[in-house]
């Protein structure tokens, strides 16, 4: 086991200085027959690590219908990227952007009458905890301090182009920790002084 940690001018891998060379893998993206071979791609450009977005939408087409199999396996994505020596960043949203359907928001979601998209909207944030759950039954055993390639994981996704709701991404965060996830958190936001206040949370 590993710690990663966020230092003061250095990502720090076991105490000492750490520089991440990441690139991102879609696993949903890309046949899961190809995802080793775009693996080893990734490492012989020189990258040692691996960002993926999780696609809320491609897991769970149908309400109260999970789906981690096949294109969705992101666990064996990660286990791949980590029998490759490479490290993992995981971006779950729920809300990725992504230049993909709905942000990776489900079609059945944003079609619930009253609900309240990407705030702290009850309905929503009760729809939303389960997801990030499912999700991070597969990232946590999965983490560097627990013998996992997992280094960091992101909290939603450049929402200071968005809104400003603290509350609603304190709650993303409240759901991230008691769901087991002990790496680092981020945020990421256009470098944009506004933006950058409306999407981070101290800490």
């Amino acid at each position: 086991m590993s710690r990663f940690a966020i230092g003061d001018h250095d990502f720090l891998l076991d105490g000492q200085p750490h520089r991440i060379l990441s690139g991102a893998l879609h696993y949903f993206r890309i046949h899961p027959g190809d995802w080793a071979d775009r693996i080893a791609k990734a490492r012989q450009m020189g990258l040692n690590t691996i960002e993926t977005y999780v696609a809320w939408n491609a897991h769970e087409p149908r309400r109260g219908e999970w789906d981690e199999t096949g294109a969705n396996d992101l666990g064996r994505f990660l286990d791949l990227v980590a029998e490759a020596g490479m490290h993992a960043i995981v971006r779950p949203g729920p809300y990725i952007c992504a230049e993909w359907h709905g942000g990776g928001l489900p079609a059945w979601l944003t079609s619930l009458p009253g609900i309240g998209l990407r705030r702290s909207e009850p309905q929503y944030l009760a729809e939303v905890d389960v997801y990030l759950r499912r999700v991070y039954e597969i990232v946590a055993p999965r983490q560097i301090d627990r013998g996992g390639n997992v280094v960091l994981v992101q909290i939603e996704n450049e929402y200071g182009a968005y809104g400003a709701d603290k509350e609603y991404l304190a709650e993303l965060v409240r759901v991230t920790k008691d769901a087991g996830i002990t790496v680092p958190l981020t945020t990421v936001d256009q470098p944009q002084p506004q933006m950058l206040r409306d999407g981070s949370l101290r800490g």
